[in-house]
This record gives C-alpha cells, structure tokens and sequence, in this order.
C-alpha cells in the first residue's frame, strides 16, 4: 500500500474511531445480509438461515475483532489500552506502587548518577564546533626525549608554518598564577594557548575578540581573554569590560574579550578562568617555558585521519632536521631524528580525568548495577505475590477469551510503567549525587565546572535502563501469573497447603540471589573499607594533626635575592612569638605538597643497580623541622646553631637511605658526594638519620631522602612555614596573617593545614569506600526487604498448615525454627553462590586496595556472617507471628 493512503488509514483508526468503527459495522452487516440472502435462495426459512449464516462468520462481534486485530495501528490501540489498564491498577494500590518506584529509583537513581559522570569523562565532545575533525598531534621522541615537553617551541612553529593538512593548529599549556598581589593567595588557573587556539575551536566571543595571530608573537603583549563565568564572577557582568585589567602574579594583563558561556577550553575538569597567549607564560613566571606543549588542529575537509599521518610522516625529518636540540650528545641527536609524529582523535579533549578517575567509574558502576539488580530482584517479588492476589481476575480475563500473550504483555506494560517512573524519580536522585560525587572527587583549590546536565546520551542511558528494568523485573512474574489455569483457581479450596508451600519457590530462589549478590557487594565493600583504613592508620612518618603551614612567596613583593635570608629569620622570629605556637620551621617541601626535588649522591663503596639507583629525594629544612612536623631523629642528632654558612657540609637522611647506601645506623658520620654535571661536589657528613616518611602518597613505599640544613645557605628562601599549635590549627590563621603582614603586606600567603594536604592524597580511595559502603548497606537493607517479604508472603500462604500442625501439638519453638529453617537453606544457597562469585569479581577492585588481599578471607567471613545475622533478624519478626497463629482461626478460614 503506498505511503499516503497508509497514513491515512492509521489517521482513521487511531483519531476518527466512531468513523471507523461504523463503516466495520455496517461492513459486517452488509456480509451478513448477503449470507443470509443466500440461505433464503436455497429455500432455507429467514430464521434458520439467520442462525447459519451467524455460524458460519463465526460470529459478528468475533468477525469484528479478528478485523481490528489486523488493521493498521491496531498494536498502537492496545498498547494505549494496557497503559491505562496499568495506570488504573496502580493507583488502586498506592502502597505497592510506592513501595515498588522508591525501590527502583533507588537503584535507577544510583546508575544514572554514576553514567553522567562516565559520559562527561569519556564520552562526552568538548562543545566546540564539530568536534569529530579535531586532532591531537602525538610525539615519540624516544628515550631522549623522557623529562622534556612533547613539542619544543621551535618544533611547533615548525608545524605551525610547514603543516598542509590542517584547516588550523594551535599549541596549548597551562599554568596557575595569583588574582591578588599580597595577602592570602587566590589561585587561578592560567590557559596558555597560542593564536589560533579559538579560531580552530570555532569559538566566538560574547563580548571584544579573541586572540589572533598578532597576539601570539615571541615578547607579545600581555593581553588576556576570559571565561564568561569569570567575567560575571569578577567584573559583575560589565559591558565595558574590554580594557580593564586583571592582575596575575602582579603582573597586569589587558582584558581584549570574554568567550561564549558555553566553552570551558579542551580539558573536563580543568577550568582555566583566563586565557593567556602562549608567549605571555614569562611574564606569569619569568624564566618559565613559554612554548610548545600540546598541539592540536582541525583537519581539512575530505583529509582522513590516515591521510594526516601519511603526509606528517613525509613533513617530519625536515621539521626535526631543522631544530635539532644544540645541547644533545650525539646519541640523542640521532634517536631524536628518529622521532615520529603521532595523529590521533581530539573530539572529547585531553583525557586527564579519565585517566585518573575512569577505572574507579567504572568500578562504581559495576556496584550501582549489583544494586540495581537486587532492586530488580526486589520488585520482582512483590510483582509474585501481586499476580498470586490477582489470581482471581486473570482467571476470569482466561475464561473470557483473553489470551496469554495479551495477558503477559498487559502485566509487562505495568511492569514498565513502574520502572520509568522509578526512572523519573531516579532521576533527579542522579543530579543530585552526580554533584555531590564531584564535590568529593575534586581536588583542593581546582574548580570543575562539569556540564552535568542530562544530554541525549544520559536520557538515552535512563530510558534504556527503565525499560529493560521493567522487562527485567516484570518478565517471570507475568509469565508465572498468566500460566493459571481458571478451572482450579475457581475450585472452592483453591489456597491448598501444599500450593502454599511450593508455589514462590520463585520468589525463593530470587531472594538466594539477592543473597549472593548482597554477598559481593558486602565483601567489595568490606575490601575498600578495609583498604581505607589501612591508609588512614597508616604512619606516614610525621603527625599530622595540630600542624598549620604557611606558603610565603617573596617574588610578587620585588625582594632582592641577598635581602631574603635576613626576612626568612624574621618571619621565623615572628611566628614563634605567636600565642599558642608550640614550634615553628622551614622548608622547601612539605609532605604532600605535590612537588618534589631529586638530586644524584655517590656513595664510596656502593654500586649502583641502574641509572636511577643513586637518584633520592631532597629537602631544605630548618632547625626543629624534624619536631614540628614530629619526625623521630632515630640516630645522631638535628641541625643546630653551629651549621651555617662555611661550615662543614652536614645532611640528615632518611632510614631508607642509611640502610640502601651504609646498612643502617653506621651511615651517621660517614660522607656522600653529589653529581653536580660531569662531576661531584665536595663531601657532605652525615650527621643524623630521621624516620622514614610518605612525601607524595601513602601508597608508595618509603623512598630515601637527603635534607639539607637552610642555615648553611647564605640565602636561604624556603617558602613553606610550619606551625606546630597547642589548638586548633586554622584557629591561628587571622594571627598568622597579620605577623606576615606586618613584615611585607605584598609577599602571597598559603594557609592549610598539614591534615589537610594528607587527606586531598586520598580523596578517591576515601570516596570509594564511602560509596561502596554506603552500596553496600543499601543492597543488605533491599535483600533484608526481600527476604522478610518473601517469608511473610511464605507464612500467609501456609496459615492453614501452621494452623493444622499447633492443633496436632506443634510447639511455638518449632514452628519458628521451621520457619527459620526455610530461611537458612536461603542464606546458605545464597552465601555458597555469592562466595564463588566474590571470589571471581572482587579482583576487579584489586588495583584499589593497600594492605588488603581481594580474596581476604577475614573480609570474606565476616561479610557472611553480617549477611546471615541480618538475614535471619529479618525473617524472625514474621516466624515470631507465625508461632503466635490461633489454630482455630486459621482452620476456620479454610
């Protein structure tokens, strides 16, 4: 049938009803007018050949139906007659469908909060215009090439002018500098990106222009464009804002425009509120890297990604002839001609988020899918005991006509309806707990502006789930209620004793696996907690409670080189002098600051293993450092006021080191020397050696240390303060503030705390176990749900053979351990099934633990025990009223 008249057709059938149903009407009629015509010829009296006539059709109103069955939009029709059957009968029991949608929103709420992120770390396109053409250039210089950026400065503008395979190209860097030239610092993250950065992107102003390639010129202009956020932020949204200034590090940088609202740049999760040109990086920091980093371009239209690696392969050994390193061996001058460009998709930006948070989404999904699907098992329960309610009306619906099919696809559509709104309540679960996992993931003084709006692919995401979970949950228990036969339902007595008993082995068997998979959720759980609380008692080497450090940075304040040392003493005197400062020292580094200084020692009499053997950590520090941050001195002594300037050269090094390079104890007194180029510095005495202590991470294993003594320096500029307090740390903080100012109100200062810096170290494995026992508690809850729903259910259906078994002198006790015992066999298949599949899947979360085995049979033991204690406590509330049952009254009810 052509299209038009098939249209209309599904117009008249499904909008002109009474249309269509009187033009079937008087079809029907008009072919049995003519069969009964024909009868009347054959010499068949009218009455007699009426009732033929009506038998062979087959009957009127069935004749109907048949037809209806095969029009077009027929399947349209019914589904809307099964909705809102469906809606109907889930008004009519509000309890059930509550219960059933918080149930499923729960779980659906759990899974959509965890896809956002996952589709905004690594699937989501940068919103740029078509983001499918972008590209990132990859460098493999080799070994040379480990320590230095993947693109010199000379090497992108190489490409910049020899490349003809990009429609555009743009190198791109960031940095940090501070809103405000004195006081507590405001840090901002800087993105530093040469000129055809917005251009390339397709990024147009809201307010002036954007960078051209005038701006991005070697001793540019420092000249700025930033964020719309930040324009509303910071300049209240002013239409004049083209011209003003906004100081970084001191530094003032003209305002030349304002992005569109919805660019952020090319990074998830790194927001840089002002863009600079890249050639602006040395006035930010002079002496700083102001060129190459990452580069990236838009392919021309009709060029393929192939077709750019084929034609960079032919550019390239002009481009590396041409900017050979002059500072390079011979050997690194020929593995550097050796390099090779790399071309890879750029639609979803730099991948710095996935990388550090995408295997714990993913293992975060994993556990929301687990709830999700006891969630399922839950509802799915209920749904059992709804349809064995219902007995009665699908009986007669069977006996009526109704078919099976027709039956199991009502019973579905209700099922969905369920689920999609568990979808919709779920849903705003999501925006909720998509945010509040952000807030936790993110790091300290980083702002993530993440776009965790629903787009098509979260929508996508929602709706599939809500539908295969209504089919998930829904398909057995329509299948079990459609499969009752009418004829014994309608029986008197149709609630026997033994249909009691056997009739929810289905439901049973739903509640073993719940069982199982709250086994596996319990043991992850107990694995990432136990994981967590390995790291949180961990001794990192130093106490970090009470400690305040304070970042002084000198620069901004234009101070001489040869006055810091002599104001370096004077904020030591001034700290000390504060009220409730126990002590008080220096230092380059602090633990956790993320930063770190290496240096090479030679030791005589010790052979190195590898290059990197002799490579250690290093740290400038001040007298009574050690016991500020509480460091044991486990050997010789601290510095003292004899190490200064001209004096012998002294170190204190850590207990890992003393025992690599002396064997112990034996290393005080005995010297090192230090690279320095092709050859070594004078010899350095040891003369202490401190406790080991985590610098970076709690994780990693305790690596040697060098510290220098900043008294020896003639200049010493350390940076860091710390303040060992009798209270609260932060309650020094406006104390601290003012004796830094009163000796320069311009020098930036950093205040947190030493806890602090810890805690931001181990932010994602405290977030997984918070998450994953908080997934954890939820799926025992909902098992502890099911199985008490599941025994209830149990003992209603047996009240007549509880009641006959008191009246044949059963004891109460008896009746509860029958019942408990109905439990145990549960637990006991659920606990020997949710062992192997632990035992199979928490593997997965094995990259996650510290101190912790993903097999560890303590936290393997201790979660079925947890399980089968809640699981018992569960079914004894409906075993208690079981033995309570007054006999007579149950055998009345037969």
């Amino acid at each position: 049938m052509p299209l038009l008249p098939r249209l209309s057709s599904l117009w008249r059938n499904l909008f002109r009803k009474t249309q269509a149903e009187q033009g079937l009407k008087e079809e029907v009629d008009a072919y049995l007018e003519m069969l009964i015509e024909m009868k009347i010829e054959q010499g068949i009296n009218p009455a007699e050949a009426r009732r033929q006539a009506l038998i062979e059709m087959g009957g009127v109103e069935q004749v109907k139906e048949r037809v209806r069955e095969v029009r077009m939009g027929h399947y349209l029709e019914t589904l809307w007659q099964d909705v809102r059957y469906g809606v109907r009968m889930l008004l009519r029991n509000p309890g059930f469908t509550a219960i059933a949608v918080i149930t499923l929103s729960l779980g659906i709420g759990a899974n959509t909060a965890i896809f956002t992120l996952i589709n905004v770390v690594m699937l989501k396109s940068l919103p740029v215009s078509r983001p499918d053409e972008l590209v990132a250039l990859t460098l493999n210089a080799g070994e040379a090439s480990k320590g230095q950026p993947s693109f010199s400065q000379p090497l992108w503008e190489q490409i910049r002018d020899q490349q003809d395979v990009f429609a555009g190209v743009f190198a791109y860097g960031s940095t940090s500098a501070d809103l405000v030239a004195g006081g507590e610092v405001r840090p901002v993250s800087i993105g530093l990106v040469t000129g055809g950065f917005f251009s390339t992107l397709g990024v147009r102003p809201a307010v002036g222009r954007t960078f051209t390639d005038a701006d991005d010129q070697r001793g540019c202009h420092a000249v700025a464009v930033i964020t719309h956020a930040f324009w509303q932020s910071e300049f209240g949204g002013s239409q004049d804002v083209v011209g003003k200034s906004v100081e970084l590090n001191g530094r003032p940088f003209q305002i030349v425009g304002v992005t569109d609202p919805a660019f952020f740049g090319v990074e998830y999760g790194y927001y840089a509120p002002i863009w600079a040109p890249q050639c602006a990086g040395t006035i930010i920091r002079p002496g700083g890297f102001s060129g190459g980093g990452l580069v990236m371009g838009r392919l021309k239209p009709g060029v393929s990604l192939e077709q750019s690696r084929a034609r960079l392969a032919t550019l390239a050994p002009a481009m590396l002839e041409a900017t050979l390193p002059t500072d390079a061996t011979s050997e690194e001058t020929a593995q550097y001609r050796k390099s090779t460009f790399g071309v890879e998709p750029f639609a979803k930006g730099i991948p710095a988020l996935s990388r550090t948070y995408g295997e714990a989404l993913l293992i975060l999904m994993a556990i929301v899918g687990v709830v999700l699907l006891i969630a399922c098992a839950n509802v799915a329960n209920l749904l059992l005991a709804r349809g064995a309610a219902r007995r009665h009306e699908i009986a007669v619906r069977l006996a009526l006509g109704a078919s099976r099919f027709r039956l199991i696809r009502q019973l579905l559509t209700e099922s969905v309806l369920l689920a999609l709104l568990g979808a919709a309540l779920g849903a705003l679960f999501a925006s909720w707990g998509s945010r509040m996992l952000v807030g936790f993931l993110a790091r300290r003084n980083q702002i993530t502006p993440l776009d965790l709006g629903p787009d098509l692919n979260v929508l996508a995401f929602t709706l599939a789930v809500g539908a295969l979970t209504g089919v998930l949950f829904g398909l057995a228990p329509a299948w079990r209620a459609a499969r009752v036969d009418p004829h014994v339902v309608k029986k008197p007595q149709g609630r026997g004793v033994a249909e009691g008993h056997s009739r929810f082995s289905l439901g049973k068997a739903l509640v073993a696996a719940q069982i199982a998979l709250s086994l596996v959720m319990i043991t992850g759980a107990g694995l990432l907690i136990g994981s967590w609380r390995q790291l949180a008692t961990l001794d990192p080497g130093f106490r970090s409670e009470g400690v305040l450090l304070a970042g002084v940075n000198m620069r901004l304040a234009g101070i001489p080189n040869d006055q810091r040392g002599a104001i370096y003493k004077r904020i030591l005197d001034r700290l000390r002098a504060i009220p409730g400062v126990a002590s008080v020292s220096a230092a380059s580094l602090t633990p956790f600051g993320n930063t770190a200084m290496r240096l090479v020692i030679d030791v005589e009499g010790y052979t190195p293993k590898s290059g990197a053997d002799t490579t250690v950590r290093l740290n400038n520090v001040s007298e009574s450092y050690f016991a500020t941050i509480g460091t044991r001195i486990l050997a010789g002594r601290d510095f003292n006021s004899g190490d200064v300037p001209g004096s012998p050269s002294v170190a204190i090094v850590s207990e890992e080191l003393a025992r690599k390079f002396f064997g112990g104890a034996r290393a005080v007194g005995q010297p090192f020397r230090v690279k320095v180029g092709n050859g070594l510095s004078p010899p350095v005495e040891i003369v202490g050696i401190a406790a080991n202590t985590k610098e970076t991470s709690l994780r990693e294993p305790s690596l040697p240390i060098v510290y220098y003594a900043l008294s020896q320096y003639r200049q010493p500029n350390p940076g860091n303060y710390a303040l060992r307090v009798e209270g609260t740390p932060t309650a020094l903080i406006p104390s601290v503030k003012a004796a830094i100012a009163e000796i320069n109100p311009r020098f930036s200062l950093d205040l947190r705390t030493l806890q602090q810096q810890v805690d931001s170290s181990v932010r994602l494995p405290r977030t997984l176990a918070m998450l994953s026992g908080f997934f954890g508690s939820l799926a025992l809850l909902l098992a502890a749900i099911g199985l008490y729903g599941v025994i209830s259910y149990s003992v209603e259906r047996r009240r007549n053979e509880i009641g006959v078994r008191i009246a044949l002198g059963a004891t109460r006790t008896r009746i509860i351990r029958m019942a408990l015992g109905e439990v145990g066999r549960l637990v006991v298949i659920g606990v020997a099934f949710g062992v192997l599949l632990a035992l199979a899947l928490t593997r997965l979360v094995a990259t996650f633990l510290y101190g912790v085995e993903p097999n560890d049979p303590a936290t393997l033991t201790l979660s079925a025990l947890t399980l089968a204690a809640v699981a018992l406590g569960a079914a004894l509330l409906p075993a208690w009223r079981a033995a309570q049952l007054d006999p007579m009254v149950a055998l009345r009810e037969e």
